[in-house]
């Protein structure tokens, strides 16, 4: 019972972040709001026994990608052009109905789960067992989270490596941009002043 209190009042923490970041406009806010969200999505998967990606939530999500978040925030520049908004009914609506779909489509989804922790579950019964014993007679490796990682899930490893050496070149990429930009903007001023008496 204190376990499901405790998932309950983290989902509702869910909730309050996720409608503050909708609501404010101001990205340092949104920055730290998601840092929190990711945080808080650490604990969850603590609670559920799910250490590993707890520990990888908290460092990716809450940990580097704030960081480079605020990194690209302090070399941009402060002011944003705001592109004009044409918020109609039609395209409001299409997008709840979309999202009330979606969301429905999910939960019903999500009830043909098995609980947590069922040890009737296939998982326990099919995929758990074959790890634990292949994991050392087979593949000659003692850590089990090592073998699925890097054996049974390799390619899905490869991938979300691939995605997150992706997201950091990217990052990079912007920030080596905008501090170009930055440059050639603090150089114009000063052209301007080193030619103004020339020009009188």
């Amino acid at each position: 019972m204190t376990g499901l209190m405790v998932n309950i009042c983290l989902l509702a923490l869910l909730v309050v972040i996720v409608v503050m970041v909708m609501r404010t406009h101001r990205l340092f806010a949104v920055v730290v709001l998601s840092g929190a969200y990711s945080l808080i999505c650490a604990v969850i998967f603590v609670n559920l026994d799910a250490v590993d990606v707890a520990f990888t939530e908290a460092a990716v999500g809450a940990g580097i990608s704030t960081v480079l978040f605020l990194a690209a925030m302090a070399v941009l520049p402060g002011t944003e052009k705001q592109p004009p908004r044409a918020h109609t009914l039609t395209s409001n609506l299409a997008g709840l109905v979309i999202v009330v779909i979606v969301g429905g489509v999910l939960m019903l989804a999500a009830f043909d789960l098995p609980a947590v922790g069922d040890p009737n579950a296939p998982a326990q019964v099919h995929v758990a067992p074959r790890y634990l014993v292949e994991s050392d007679e087979v593949l000659h490796i003692p850590n089990v989270v090592t073998t699925v990682l890097a054996s049974y899930r390799g390619f899905d490893t490869l991938g979300e490596t691939i995605v997150v050496f992706t997201a950091g070149l990217g990052v990079f990429l912007l920030l080596c941009g905008a501090t170009r930009t930055a440059r050639r903007r603090m150089a114009r001023p000063e052209q301007d002043q080193g030619s103004g008496p020339d020009e009188g």
